[in-house]
């Protein structure tokens, strides 16, 4: 694959992670409290709290650190898991009346799984920037770090991609601590039931 075909598809997922991962569930989680639709906003809620991977990722990316290349597939992996996952809000959700609100976020819900899936398949070849640094500084894999950087830019602009890498090492582990925190003590009490949640 070509560098220039490489870069353009890697901005074109970058845009879609915008929409996808941030607009359009921001716009349905305010439309969810506008419309007091509770089982969307809990699951929406919960979303929020998995997909931050994401925004931990465009961190850690910044800062050049090799894990990026792992934190990034495993959102991918967790966000669908998260919209599935539980089976009371499905059910909720699945006897609500027909509304364009259930609409829409029946819609995005399937489009944003199969977005991660495709994503997920689409970043296997670049696992391999996560275990070399030699890897991790050939155009293949610094062609990821492009969106990150002008984001910095726009953003952070008196910042270094050190200190944002820092922030982005500290996120992850909270995030990790959350999860195992979950899987560990809460899964097995609550199940699939998110009223716990």
């Amino acid at each position: 694959m070509s560098e220039a075909l490489l870069r353009s598809l890697v901005w074109l997922d970058f845009r879609l992670a915008v929409l996808f991962t941030v607009l359009l569930p921001l716009v349905l989680l305010i439309w969810a409290f506008v419309q007091k639709n509770e089982a969307i906003q809990r699951l929406l809620i919960i979303y929020w709290r998995v997909s931050s991977l994401l925004a931990v990722t465009v961190y850690l990316l910044i800062g050049g650190a090799l894990v990026s290349f792992l934190s990034g597939p495993l959102a991918r992996v967790l966000i669908p898991i998260s919209l599935w996952f539980w089976v009371d809000l499905n059910e909720e959700i699945s006897e609500q009346r027909r509304s364009p609100l259930k609409l829409a976020f029946t819609a995005w819900r399937w489009a944003v799984s199969v977005y991660c899936v495709l994503g997920v398949l689409g970043t296997l070849p670049f696992l391999q920037c996560a275990f070399s640094r030699a890897t991790f500084s050939t155009p293949f894999c610094q062609v990821w770090a492009e969106p990150p950087l002008l984001y910095k830019q726009f953003f952070h602009a008196g910042s270094t991609p050190q200190f944002l890498g820092f922030l982005g090492i500290l996120g992850l582990g909270v995030y990790v601590l959350c999860l195992l925190y979950f899987v560990i003590f809460r899964l097995g009490k609550q199940g699939r039931s998110a009223l716990e949640q």
